[in-house]
């Protein structure tokens, strides 16, 4: 009998585990987890039970791909299936599925299994003690401790928007110490981001994260610029304290060696009108939890790796991608695909190793967003590769050097999606998802239209929604991740025929 086997015969008041399989039963401080990666680990099973209460108890049963988590109470529990049900949990792009367990408490035996378990449990449950007192407050007082490098506003936002969306931030210098103010929208982001993040290090080894509930109820800001920001009032005057940042090169001299260190190109006074969420660690690639009161991807985390995220450089806009199919993959097809993220100026792909191409952004920001939200993805049936090339610009062919239409240049294409200041896309922009989100759709195209034309590439339309309001936009739910790129890359600008050409984005939220 395997060590796995015989944890899940100890399961009280059952013999033979059974699964529960036959829907959910009464509520019970006993969540069954089904549909996890193979490669789970016991840290991000627990950290999806965190943000609702104490975790007591946990198995794993990796052979079946499900675990089994024992919350502190009833409440917590219902709590927690209550908000998953409308907010599917994704782990590796993979969603994960909850309900009840017909068990009411778990008991486990000493396998190496149910050690590591036991492990994580003591380690993650010593930092959350307090989880299940209400927030005091949705404004965080945030002092740096040991800056070695500078840290900005921005870098802040990245780091907290991980746990929820926020709504205004100031940074000052107060007895020395670099401090900053940061209202979430609501007290269980606020709660979840200080649990998380509170003694960690932004950087290896320095720039220590010390967080506390401020006694404020909320900021109130008067200028958006590089000491304070309000991302509900883009509208608002940058102030006379310094000039407006017009170039990325400007703005990167403010921030060097900053996680992104230069804002949106053409963006209003140099950032961006929205906080993006940007993974903080790869430790565990693409666990989102969207807006959830609390995203732990971070907890877990070899202290090592804190939230060192790789930056990238201002001035390195060029990304290295490797691992492409070299039988379908087209510069057109790239364009298109990290267009999603910032706007493409050139594509190459190399000549004597067509799996490998540079692809040039705009700057070095639009380039770290489409490394963090494009590595790993599949394309073609193979998962993408990307780094940061050491080239800094993509080289055109030679006049008269024709190199098969690998390099392309779409420096002045019109299907750029950032080149307006301000645009509405800044605000959209999320990881690739099963679900698309289409606009510009003409009255006369009807919801049958739109699903042949997607099937029609081979792809499954699982589901299709027009928006109540607007009937320009839909969302569409592929089968897959896979098939919903290879879609936005087929369908994105498609004419649909009275001058309309569909807009294809990936979604935020599933049908």
């Amino acid at each position: 009998v395997t060590n796995q086997t015989k944890s899940t015969e100890l399961l009280r008041g059952k013999t033979k585990f059974k699964g529960d399989i036959r829907g959910p039963s009464l509520p019970s401080r006993v969540i069954h987890i089904r549909k996890l990666p193979s490669d789970i680990t016991e840290a991000e099973v627990i950290s999806l039970g965190l943000p609702f209460g104490d975790v007591t108890n946990l198995l794993m049963l990796k052979a079946k791909n499900q675990a089994f988590l024992e919350m502190n109470s009833e409440e917590a529990a219902q709590n927690m299936v209550g908000y998953y049900s409308t907010m599917m949990p994704v782990i590796r792009h993979q969603p994960v599925y909850l309900q009840f367990s017909n068990h009411k408490e778990l008991k486990t035996d000493n396998s190496p299994n149910q050690e590591r378990a036991q492990a994580a449990l003591r380690a993650l449950s010593s930092s959350h003690v307090d989880t299940l007192m209400a927030a005091p407050s949705t404004v965080l007082r945030v002092v740096v401790e040991n800056l070695l490098y500078p840290v900005t506003l921005d870098a802040l936002c990245q780091i907290f928007s991980k746990f929820g969306t926020v709504l205004r931030i100031i940074i000052f210098t107060k007895n020395n110490q670099f401090q900053a103010l940061l209202q979430f929208s609501d007290g269980s982001s606020a709660q979840a981001a200080k649990l998380t993040l509170d003694g960690q290090n932004i950087y290896n080894g320095c720039c220590t994260l010390r967080i506390s509930f401020s006694k404020l109820t909320s900021l109130n800001v008067k200028y958006n610029n590089e000491k304070s920001r309000d991302f509900t009032r883009p509208d608002l005057p940058s102030g006379d304290s310094q000039p407006a940042l017009e170039h990325p090169a400007m703005a990167a001299a403010f921030a060097p060696g900053i996680i992104s260190a230069a804002p949106y190109a053409g963006a209003t006074h140099g950032f961006p009108p929205v906080c993006f969420p940007l993974p903080v660690s790869s430790a565990y690639p693409g666990l989102t939890l969207p807006a959830l009161p609390g995203a732990l991807a971070s907890l877990g985390l070899p202290a090592t790796a804190r939230l060192g995220f790789p930056s990238i450089p201002a001035g390195h806009s060029v990304l290295l991608v490797s691992n492409l199919n070299p039988e379908v993959i087209t510069p057109h097809c790239l364009f298109i695909l990290f267009g999603v993220y910032g706007d493409v100026m050139r594509v190459k792909i190399l000549f004597n190793k067509k799996e490998n191409a540079l692809v040039q952004m705009c700057d070095s920001t639009q380039a770290q967003l489409a490394m963090s939200h494009l590595n790993g993805q599949r394309l073609h049936g193979k998962p993408l590769r990307i780094t940061l090339s050491k080239h800094t610009s993509v080289q055109l062919p030679r006049e008269g050097h024709e190199d098969q239409g690998l390099t392309k240049d779409y420096s002045n294409s019109p299907l750029h999606r950032f080149k307006k200041p301000g645009s509405k896309n800044y605000s959209n922009i999320f990881p690739p998802s099963a679900t698309l989100h289409l606009s510009n759709i003409p009255p006369s195209v009807v919801e049958d239209d739109l699903k042949m034309l997607f099937s029609s590439s081979g792809a499954i339309v699982k589901a299709f929604k027009f928006f109540q309001k607007d009937h320009k936009m839909a969302l569409i739910q592929m089968g897959s991740v896979e098939e919903a790129i290879d879609c936005l890359i087929t369908f994105h600008n498609h004419d649909l025929g009275e001058t309309h050409h569909l807009r294809v984005s990936f979604s935020k939220s599933s049908i």
